[in-house]
């Protein structure tokens, strides 16, 4: 029997799920993300500053660096510095230093500058929240996931390369669980979820998985009660940074398609998800319309679709379409669908008896 931590980090929020199979007990939490925590902490510090730490999510917090080297000083060392961007080059055309992790550690020593450190993971602040459970801050298993492009080649875009690599683990194995990972198999070019499984191992955990993010709210979505009861299925995940519809049909996925959530609307919707199951779209089709890009591998037709099970923060944006659309909750909460497509992926990983999420 084992205890699970598992959290789903994204750009609003950050969704904790801790669960004991031995007593078939769960305890969850949504809360601020570390991207929204860390924006702030940044910005309530005034003067130069020197960053440590790893890629974690950027948005706000790569704006308040950008925007406070305008005026201030601003040191990052290496590995913090992929935090706003991959080429160094590029960070430094903002006015930010790039140095090595020592060069940056010797100036913490300088009164001149104040210290910030990056990272998705918040070990003081996740202990704080399991304790607030009321249960002690132990498990045998922790799972993450958060969103990871990659770190392409020279002269790849990034999000071609994202693509490529979804491309051929599905094309092997069609299974959401597939993009899970155990802490010393994470591929190298993932850096942002190499750091977070890195990071994990600070936390009383005997085995550490991470995950891509919208493979996980693809396959939490698909645990809905209703959802499992059917074979063909669509999955639409409306978070708040991304979103990511898929085609699944037996568990395997058929295809999917992802866009920034700010770049789609309820019509674009409305037709891009007969699109996707009659396999009517491209890669290069979504990436010219804006989007982050599609996947077909097998197209079973919208008419054979039997629901459609909509998650996610912002899932407002499908209330009022003219689909039979089912807003989906695993584990009777909307806010969990992360949390338990990871759990379910690390259950599947490990062989281990079928897990309930009614």
């Amino acid at each position: 029997m084992s205890r699970y931590l598992i959290v789903d980090i994204g750009a609003g929020t950050m969704d904790v799920l801790y669960y004991d199979e031995a007593t078939d007990l769960h305890y969850k939490s949504v809360v601020k993300s570390p991207v929204q925590t860390v924006a702030r902490k940044a910005a309530g510090i005034p003067g130069n500053l020197v960053v440590l730490g790893n890629e974690m999510g950027g948005g706000p917090v790569s704006d308040v660096l950008i925007e406070r080297a305008k005026t201030a000083e601003v040191v990052m060392s290496e590995s913090s510095a992929a935090t706003l961007h991959h080429s160094r080059d590029r960070v430094r055309s903002w006015g930010i230093k790039v140095v090595d992790h020592a060069t940056a550690r010797d100036l913490c020593r300088d009164k001149n500058y104040s210290l910030l450190t990056l990272g998705d993971l918040e070990p003081d602040r996740l202990r704080q929240i399991v304790q607030g459970f009321g249960v002690p801050f132990e498990f045998e298993v922790m799972g993450v996931c958060a969103q990871d492009h990659g770190v392409p080649p020279e002269g790849v875009s990034h999000l071609d390369y994202r693509h490529s690599i979804f491309k051929q683990r599905l094309d092997q194995t069609p299974f959401p669980h597939a993009l899970v990972y155990g802490k010393d198999h994470v591929p190298a070019t993932f850096n942002r979820l190499t750091s977070i499984a890195r990071d994990a191992e600070k936390f009383p955990a005997n085995d550490i998985y991470v995950m891509d993010s919208g493979m996980a709210a693809i396959l939490g979505a698909s645990l809905d009660t209703l959802a499992m009861q059917k074979e063909r299925i669509i999955i639409l995940d409306v978070a708040t940074s991304h979103t990511v519809a898929a085609a699944l049909e037996h568990g395997k996925i058929a295809g999917f398609f992802e866009y920034h959530t700010r770049d789609i609307n309820l019509e674009r919707l409305e037709a891009l998800l007969p699109a996707l199951t009659n396999g009517k779209l491209s890669h290069k089709q979504i990436l010219q319309e804006g989007g982050h890009g599609a996947y077909i591998r097998h197209a079973f037709g919208f008419e054979a679709v039997q629901i459609i099970v909509a998650t996610g923060p912002k899932r407002r944006l499908v209330e009022k379409s003219k689909l039979p659309i089912h807003f989906g909750a695993p584990f009777g909460d909307n806010m969990m669908t992360g949390t338990v497509g990871v759990l379910e992926a690390i259950r599947r990983q490990q062989g281990r008896p079928a897990m309930s999420y009614v």
